[in-house]
């Protein structure tokens, strides 16, 4: 076991995927962290641009004076040209609509043209009025439902939004807080124009996805691919020693099946395609950073919001983000092992629905597990965190006498500070993935939601338990499958002459 205390490190910065944090972030530029917005800053708070994978989890209050107030945003375009912003906030002013936060950036989409977010505080009448306005004058691009719209339905004055059906992912994946092509000053590729450019390429593929569809290939230019290669190559040695036995076994599938070489970078349709003949998931392109509660949404549907951008060549063994080589070495083949991604896919579930707070936590807990957890297996620790499987210098120094390890219980975990500059204060054992998974389970009973939800794999949806007519119906296709279950075990003892 390691030791109890760590040592202080000289690590200038992160390595490759260390990156998700849960803590309280820092951003440089001032923006709204908010779930359905479709802009990329969000507060700064502090003075250090934080690194995080594949979502932010910041989660900013809003105004709620008002007794009919429900939180919601708008995203709009406009005309680039004087009086027209003027214009559209007059409609807000019209049906008392109020804003508690507004900023505006250049569309993605159309040159002559901005993206104007406003947050603000309404009921649901002048929230579906201000709507029916504003699309007689502008281009409405993205909205998020105030929230007593569910409490409609399910009884509780204060429950997000969130996907029922996996076409519903559109709307999650596309709501990117910070998108993969806007670089800060420190990062390898700033000055880099061209690299810029080829981002901004990887942005567009991904926003323009729609679920259904294909992945789209990528031509990955002779660059990429040995960028690829370095971190494929190094990280390939210390498998054997370092990784837990379903990475190690999963790896050489993907390279018989999916074409992981040296010399070649994945394709995420054939690997979507891999893991969904292996484990039910599926991969699909994302443009940047999600909420915590957009990217944990895409886990209930067993489907993993995937990065595939490459890092910039003058640094192949460090990133300050996710990309294809973080996801494609450090999550892939565990998502490929049924046990894991049930794992997976069961803290996506908890999250729906969940408080801030409470999605905070499970967030937190993902960290800890998903992206930097250890497992004893053999009596050794290996690791199946994602962020250490794709990093070379964190990967070692876990499973070093350096390491501080302590045993997983989500009940604290869930409060550990999460370290963006250096190597982790402390990491988390548990003795397998079922441990970890029943742990996480009685944990997600402490969240305080008016309903329970349950996964129907066969029309890819979720379905509210609230009431005994909606149990019952779970009730009959459990019922259905013990059934088979029985069935199955009164032929074996005939068999075997029991």
């Amino acid at each position: 076991m390691a030791s109890s205390h760590v040592m202080k490190k000289p690590v200038p910065r992160m390595q490759p995927a260390a990156m998700m944090m849960f803590s309280t972030k820092y951003w440089s530029r001032r923006g709204l962290s908010l779930d359905s917005a479709m802009f990329d800053q969000q507060r700064h708070r502090g003075g250090q641009m934080s690194r995080r994978p594949s979502f932010c989890p910041i989660n900013e209050k809003f105004d709620e004076s008002r007794e009919d107030s429900g939180k919601t945003a708008v995203v709009f375009s406009l005309k680039n040209e004087v009086g027209g912003l003027v214009k559209a906030l007059k409609i807000f002013q019209e049906k008392r609509v109020n804003l508690n936060h507004i900023e505006s950036r250049p569309s993605t989409r159309v040159s002559d043209e901005v993206d104007i977010l406003a947050d603000c505080s309404c009921s649901k009448a002048e929230f579906n009025e201000l709507l029916q306005l504003l699309k007689d004058h502008v281009n409405v691009l993205s909205f998020n439902t105030p929230a007593h719209v569910w409490a409609e339905e399910a009884g509780e004055d204060d429950v997000p939004w969130f996907p029922m059906k996996i076409s519903e992912l559109d709307r999650c994946s596309q709501r990117v807080l910070m998108y993969g092509s806007e670089l800060d000053a420190d990062h390898p590729g700033f000055k880099d124009e061209v690299y810029r450019q080829r981002r901004k390429f990887f942005v567009e593929v991904a926003m323009n996805y729609k679920h259904g569809q294909p992945v789209p290939r990528i031509d990955y230019t002779p660059e990429e691919v040995r960028t690829w290669g370095v971190v494929f190559r190094e990280l390939s040695k210390l498998y054997p020693t370092h990784a837990c036995r379903e990475h190690v076994k999963n790896l050489p599938l993907l390279v018989q099946h999916c074409g992981y070489r040296e010399d070649n970078v994945p394709q995420l349709e054939d690997v979507s395609v891999f893991l969904r003949e292996r484990s039910g998931f599926t991969v699909r392109p994302v443009a940047g950073y999600l909420s915590p509660r957009d990217f944990l949404a895409g886990l209930a549907f067993r489907v993993f919001n995937c990065t595939q951008y490459i890092r910039h060549s003058t640094d192949p063994l460090y990133t300050p983000e996710p990309d294809a080589c973080h996801e494609l070495l450090g999550h892939v083949p565990l998502l490929a092992d049924p046990r894991f991604a049930q794992f997976s896919q069961e803290i996506g579930l908890a999250s729906l629905g969940a408080s801030d707070d409470d999605v905070q936590k499970l967030a937190t807990c993902y960290f800890f597990t998903i992206e930097f957890g250890l497992c004893k297996q053999d009596q050794q620790l290996r690791a199946y965190g994602a962020g250490l499987l794709s990093s070379i210098g964190e990967l070692r120094h876990a499973l070093s006498d350096q390491a501080c390890v302590k045993t997983f219980d989500p009940k604290t975990t869930c409060n550990q500070e999460c370290l963006i500059t250096t190597f982790q204060d402390v990491y988390f054992v548990s003795e397998s993935f079922e441990d970890a998974k029943e742990k996480m389970r009685d944990f997600a009973k402490t969240i305080k939601r008016p309903f329970s939800v349950y996964y129907n794999p066969y029309t890819q949806s979720v379905d509210l338990l609230k009431d005994t007519r909606s149990i019952e119906a779970v009730v009959l296709d459990l019922r259905s499958d013990l059934t088979t279950v029985c069935d199955a075990l009164a032929k074996m003892n005939t068999y075997m002459g029991i």
